[in-house]
């Protein structure tokens, strides 16, 4: 049955248990859930509910129409418009959804609606279970000032700095100075990078705090901030804890998150590779004490900070944060402990207690997570948005794992996070976790819109990550290595896509001649076939990022070729098997994966990969007359402030808009001296790529 506002499925679902069950049948378990999030977080959701015989809720914004997490979902409810505001943080058309479908419980994810004390208590007033913490716990840590001072009266170290209640900007500045440079503006609520600036100088203090004020407002509602000390050498290291109301608080082990940008994590691993014995055992106490001080209920992050050691000073943690809500990184700690963290805070909700005490909570091995991104790491890391045109993961097993919400086919908008997917591998040690994860990126591929795979395959075998060494300064003491510019692609690479062409082609020969009402008709043919001489083909491949075309010429077929490239002939034997490729030549043999999509090719190698395009030698062209004085948009987004009008004058560098796109903040600089003569769009607009933003004054 199906409404304009709600979707119902039927699934068939045989379930291949991920993680072992720790929890027995002990009584009843929630027979409905309503999810109230999307992605991919709210497919983990509902991967679990299957697993433990739960219907599931589905809610969706005008966006996610035709999301995977709707799909998946036993039913859904559209509940607004593609901005959050307009869907997703609408708590009480959300709790209505849930009360119309008999959901009995809403598990909130992570994100929006998460660490909502206001949420959490109208859930209650519905007689509906928030599965999270209590709305008091939520309070208590969700200003980060008020959690520092209650984390120093139960003990736990506490990062120097300002977090009171004036916010008058000169005060701030007094603060600053006192606290002294470099520092970090925070906002106050919120999580997850947004609203912090880092800032090295007093010079800069008046415009990183305008911005991160103006980014906590957008995304948290409040923009009250805090000042605090930026530890030297720091490594983000942060503790997963769970209690629940019988009084039991345990800790999972902690999580490496330091590899970031833009204050983002990219890149989180347990155990990590910082921390000795004695250190991780201080820490996962503070964690718990930290969790005990409000008596929480539930999973739960805390969140340290923890220095190098400096003039003979041993290494120091600090208190940063707890986010009181299950982490995007959270099944780094699956995959080492084989427990399900969904299921527990399930069975917490329904007010069991923990099943395992602190001594009895196994851990196994390494594991390594990394955020495949719809971003551009040349630019930036700003956010990109377009099509999956194709989208191809790694083989899942008991090692590999991949978490997504979307699939190939889908589009990357402009009103959530970048994140396309998150890929998770388990090793004995550090070194086979890595390379798992070497071999995992090298089978993973993105052809439609920009993503930062081909920069977490050099991150994976960078030889600092590979010793260990990745404080929250690891992206800038190595960007010349991490951003270098990309050679050539190898002749192997431009054999393969000749090959992957060739290929291509004689499938859809032998399916034109299958399909021709006479099969011996030399028109139902196109194999190249000329009197007198040999078959051969020319291919054209640029390469966008060396700048460079190459032609290759070959002759055969069938796997079987002779190819000509600069002044090279050399014989080629190829075998298919999907999208693998063996290849053969000069005595050497390689496995490579070659992903086509139109005249696009990727092509997967160990260490590397290579983006070609298929040139067509007569292309048609369509002459469109261009401005020299225009700028346009880097990424869709939305504009949040305009800061010049039509007349101004305006120097090189000078900010003159700023937008919002994937819920960060960028602002959009200059490019020239120069005058304003048109600004194009108004504040609130939403814009695409390559819009047009301004007009300059032509130039006399």
């Amino acid at each position: 049955h199906t409404r304009w506002d709600c979707k119902y499925h039927v699934v068939v679902f045989i379930p291949k248990r991920r993680n072992k069950a720790i929890f027995g049948v002990r009584g009843e378990m929630f027979s409905k859930i309503l999810i109230a999030n999307r992605g991919e977080i709210a497919c983990r959701v509902i991967e679990t509910c299957r697993r433990l015989g739960i219907a599931t809720v589905a809610v969706y914004s005008d966006a996610d129409r035709h999301a995977r997490h709707v799909r998946m979902a036993d039913q859904a409810s559209h509940i607004g418009g593609s901005r959050p505001v307009e869907s997703y943080l609408r708590g009480e058309v959300i709790i209505e959804v849930a009360k119309a479908s008999g959901a009995e419980a809403i598990h909130p994810g992570y994100g929006f609606l998460s660490e909502n004390a206001h949420f959490a208590r109208a859930c209650a007033a519905a007689g509906i279970v928030f599965i999270g913490p209590t709305p008091e716990a939520i309070e208590a840590m969700g200003s980060k000032s008020a959690a520092k001072a209650l984390m120093e009266e139960a003990g736990v170290p506490v990062v120097p700095g300002y977090h009171g209640a004036n916010q008058e900007a000169a005060y701030l500045a007094e603060q600053a100075e006192k606290i002294g440079y470099p520092l970090l503006v925070k906002a106050v609520t919120g999580g997850g990078g947004r609203g912090m600036r880092l800032i090295n100088s007093a010079a800069e203090f008046s415009a990183q705090l305008e911005a991160a004020r103006r980014e906590a407002k957008s995304a948290f509602g409040g923009d009250a901030v805090l000042l605090e000390r930026f530890v030297q050498g720091p490594h983000h290291i942060e503790f997963q804890v769970f209690g629940d109301s019988h009084g039991n608080m345990v800790h999972l082990y902690e999580r490496e998150c330091s590899i970031q940008r833009r204050h983002q994590k990219i890149l989180e691993e347990t155990p990590s590779p910082f921390l000795d014995d004695a250190l991780r055992a201080s820490m996962g106490e503070a964690a718990v004490a930290a969790a005990r001080a409000i008596d929480y209920r539930g999973a739960g992050t805390v969140e340290f900070i923890v220095g190098e050691s400096i003039a003979g000073e041993d290494r120091r943690f600090f208190f940063m944060e707890m986010n009181t809500r299950l982490q995007v990184e959270h099944p780094v700690t699956e995959m080492i402990t084989g427990l399900d963290l969904v299921e527990w805070q399930l069975r917490v909700a329904m007010g069991e207690a923990l099943p395992l005490r602190q001594a009895d909570i196994p851990r196994h091995g390494r594991a390594i997570e990394v955020r495949l991104c719809a971003e551009d790491p040349d630019n930036l890391f700003l956010p990109e948005a377009g099509p999956l045109a194709r989208f191809i993961l790694p083989a899942i097993t008991d090692q590999v794992r991949v978490d997504s919400g979307v699939r190939e086919g889908d589009h990357i908008g402009v009103f959530y996070d970048s994140m396309i997917a998150k890929l998770i591998v388990h090793g004995a040690d550090r070194p086979g976790a890595i390379a798992r994860l070497q071999q995992a990126l090298a089978k993973t591929a993105v052809i439609g819109l920009k993503t930062n795979l081909a920069f977490l395959q050099t991150l994976s075998w960078h030889p600092a990550f590979i010793r260990g060494e990745t404080d929250t300064q690891f992206i800038e003491r190595h960007r010349d290595a991490m951003f270098a510019k990309s050679d050539a692609a190898p002749l192997a690479a431009l054999i393969a896509v000749a090959c992957r062409y060739l290929h291509d082609e004689e499938i859809a020969q032998a399916e034109r001649a299958a399909a021709a009402p006479d099969r011996t008709s030399p028109w139902a043919s196109n194999s190249g076939w000329r009197l007198n001489e040999k078959d051969r083909r020319s291919l054209m491949f640029s390469d966008p990022l060396a700048g460079k075309t190459t032609e290759i010429t070959l002759s055969g077929g069938h796997g079987r070729y002779l190819l000509h490239h600069d002044q090279r002939t050399i014989e080629v034997d190829s075998t298919w098997s999907g999208n693998n490729l063996r290849l053969e030549y000069e005595g050497q043999q390689s496995t490579l994966v070659v992903v086509r999509y139109g005249s696009h090719f990727s092509v997967l190698m160990p260490d590397t990969r290579y983006e070609l395009i298929a040139v067509d030698p007569f292309p048609f062209e369509t002459m469109e007359e261009v401005a020299g004085g225009r700028l346009t948009a880097l990424m869709p987004g939305r504009i949040v402030k305009i800061m010049v009008a039509p007349g101004d004058t305006v120097t090189r560098g000078q900010p003159l808009l700023i937008m919002e796109a994937m819920k960060m903040e960028h602002t959009i600089h200059s490019p020239r001296d120069g005058r304003i003569e048109r600004v194009v769009h108004q504040v609130d607009q939403i814009v695409e790529a390559d819009a047009m933003l301004f007009v300059f004054a032509e130039e006399k």
